[in-house]
């Protein structure tokens, strides 16, 4: 079974119709804790502020749920703000507190002279590592972005993609069963459909591996 996180905000409906149209079986849409029950593989899609997001999380009680099933090697996505979710802090509209699976925290771009905050459009991928989630990608990938926050893992082996605006950003992360991408696959074309079936394929870890 295929869980996708619904917090209220997440931008499902490109989602799922990306996920269908890949042939994805078995989709089920979490809105409380027993639905993650017999998850194989999770997704969760987020737009809007971070701290919003994370008292939606903590009001469907899904947050303990999530570590649990991260814990336990369940390959998760993280799309956008659901890549930033997986941080310690996030510095949006005051000081929040993430997942805390991923060492770092979330900051705003600086303000740049010539460039304009949010970050929005097309920016070309750049891959730090090998990773299944990135097989029969190009090195010349270009992603859709849309957003103002970016995150800085503490931990520079966290760091799977690469983008540059104004700065070099951290635009995807893996540790063990554990993925995100700032960008939106569901809105990347045939980037974001490989990345995402890339997904679908990847097998179960085992054991509690990012503690």
């Amino acid at each position: 079974m295929l869980a996708v996180i619904d917090y209220g905000a997440g931008n499902l409906r490109s989602v799922l119709h990306a996920l269908n149209h890949l042939g994805a079986e078995h989709i089920q849409l979490v809105q409380q804790p027993e639905h993650l029950v017999g998850a194989e593989k999770i997704i969760l899609p987020g737009v809007g502020a971070f701290g919003a997001g994370m008292q939606q999380l903590r009001a469907q009680e899904l947050v303990e749920p999530l570590k649990d099933a991260l814990a336990q090697g369940i390959p998760y996505l993280g799309i956008c703000l659901g890549m930033q979710f997986l941080f310690e802090t996030s510095n949006e509209m005051g000081t929040h507190e993430g997942l805390g699976v991923l060492p770092g925290r979330v900051e705003r771009f600086p303000e740049f002279e010539d460039l304009k905050v949010p970050h929005m459009g097309w920016n070309q991928l750049q891959y730090t590592q090998q990773s299944a989630l990135l097989e029969n990608l190009s090195e010349a990938s270009y992603a859709y972005f849309v957003h103002s926050y970016y995150c800085l893992p503490a931990d520079e082996s966290d760091i799977l993609i690469e983008a540059n605006y104004g700065i070099q950003f951290c635009a995807g992360v893996q540790r063990d069963n554990i993925y995100g991408v700032q960008f939106h696959p569901e809105k990347s074309q045939q980037t974001g459909l490989q990345i995402l079936q890339n997904f679908l394929a990847l097998q179960p870890e085992s054991g509690a591996i990012y503690a």
